[in-house]
């Protein structure tokens, strides 16, 4: 049970990516850890990195997948992408946006500046 449901988060990061691919980002890094966390997606535009948090569900049955992006989590990846910007070295001239790709079934929403 543990492996199918890592396979179908995976599956929704690689759907994720491939979106952020055809509308011309690069993907810069994959779940990224640090001692306090994860990020899903990294991309990058240009001067624009997003960090995207990928929320996949099979069905809306139990809510709409974005909403499980909570005060909390936002805080957290505010974190975790300041730990990811020092750690990679990366200059002040770029700008950040933080995005959620809601993933329901085969549907797939990204909510741009989400937070």
């Amino acid at each position: 049970m543990v492996a199918a449901h890592i396979a179908f988060g995976q599956r929704g990061e690689a759907l994720a990516a491939d979106w952020y691919r055809r509308h011309g980002y690069s993907v810069v890094d994959r779940n990224w850890r640090s001692p306090i966390g994860e990020i899903d997606l990294i991309v990058r535009r240009g001067r624009l990195v997003v960090v995207a948090e990928v929320k996949s569900r099979k069905s809306d049955a139990f809510g709409v997948p974005a909403l499980a992006v909570g005060v909390a989590k936002q805080r957290r990846l505010r974190r975790l992408a300041a730990a990811w910007l020092v750690e990679h070295r990366v200059g002040r001239r770029l700008s950040v946006r933080f995005d959620v790709v809601a993933i329901t079934g085969d549907q797939i929403d990204v909510y741009e500046n989400a937070f």
